[in-house]
């Protein structure tokens, strides 16, 4: 992919090596959102799964939310 380079008001082609590290930015980035949202999921889940088993000990939903 061809990518514009902007430094103060000069625009210009980026290099082969500038634009390699403009994918790679932008792959590790998207990776870092994965990680953050699987992360999110799996504390989402656990806090179900709690929430599930105080009730299961027969808190209610005040209880629960008070803990």
């Amino acid at each position: 992919m061809t990518y514009k380079i902007q430094i103060d008001d000069l625009v210009r082609d980026a290099t082969v090596d500038e634009a390699a590290a403009i994918d790679a930015s932008q792959a590790a980035a998207a990776a870092q959102t994965a990680a953050d949202t699987k992360a999110a999921d799996a504390q989402a889940a656990a806090k179900l799964s709690a929430y599930k088993k105080l009730a299961a000990f027969g808190l209610t939903a005040d209880e629960i939310a008070a803990l």
